[in-house]
């Protein structure tokens, strides 16, 4: 099914999918009391996105397809992850620390920080799923070949990576302990590693359009943000302060590419 926009006609569609999207988790975590729901839908939103890019953009057919078909599944999967690791349980502390400083006005403030993120989720959106999707040029195999190699391994190693620590989590022995198990033995972040990677995947879709070196921005963004912003600086000052023994894990581990832990 093809609705063809003109690329700013779907960008300004995806503005209001995703203010949308943010606005049912803020009413969600109005409700709940559980901000980490968030996380959740934001995976949705941003593979909806493809989807709807897909949908809407005017390049080669099979491009389309395939860039809606990842994305989607991407977003379905990790969305899925999210969902059920966070409904029903207490809220993150990164989100409980949020909370607690704005006091009286953390309703508030929460709408605007979760449609604060919203720049980046339409950045990640236009890099990766725009471009292919408006690019006229047919796909050569061999880019084609290239897109769903990076993905289905990125994709893969996040799921493992998501997998070992849940199955860590949920047993009791492990309780206080740091997961240092699988991946997670060879990076303190191995899921933020395939995240990054799988943002690369779509680089490949948009051969031949002269927007090509835009679609690197996506991987970059998020490198970005895991690295530097909201993802690792913040989780590993909590966890180095919480959790016995974690100083020792991040001498001993490589934090985002997975090596081989160093000795003694």
């Amino acid at each position: 099914m093809n609705l063809p926009l003109s690329p700013l006609d779907a960008f300004l569609g995806a503005v209001v999918i995703v203010v949308t999207a943010k606005t049912v988790a803020w009413l969600l975590q109005l409700r709940t009391g559980n901000a980490g729901i968030v996380d959740a839908i934001w995976a949705w939103s941003l593979g909806g996105l493809a989807v709807w890019f897909a949908a809407t953009g005017g390049g080669d057919a099979v491009t389309r397809l395939i860039t809606g078909l990842l994305g989607g599944l991407w977003g379905l999967r990790l969305g899925w992850h999210l969902w059920v690791r966070n409904w029903g349980a207490p809220e993150d502390w990164r989100y409980a620390g949020f909370r607690a400083g704005w006091g009286a006005h953390a309703n508030r403030n929460m709408w605007f920080f979760f449609q604060f993120q919203n720049i980046f989720t339409l950045i990640l959106a236009a890099s990766a799923f725009l471009v292919p999707a408006a690019t006229g040029v047919a796909l050569p195999p061999a880019a084609f070949a290239m897109g769903v190699f990076i993905w289905v391994g990125s994709v893969l190693g996040e799921s493992i990576a998501d997998r070992q620590l849940e199955a860590f989590r949920q047993d009791p022995a492990n309780r206080g302990q740091v997961c240092d198990r699988g991946l997670w033995g060879w990076s303190r972040h191995p899921n933020y590693f395939f995240e990054t990677l799988h943002w690369l995947a779509y680089v490949p879709l948009a051969w031949g359009s002269d927007l090509l070196p835009f679609t690197l921005v996506a991987p970059l963004v998020m490198a970005f943000l895991l690295l530097k912003m909201s993802g690792l600086p913040i989780l590993e000052a909590g966890l180095a302060q919480r959790k016995p023994g974690y100083v020792d894990y991040m001498r001993r581990t490589s934090a985002f590419i997975p090596l081989p832990p160093r000795r003694g």
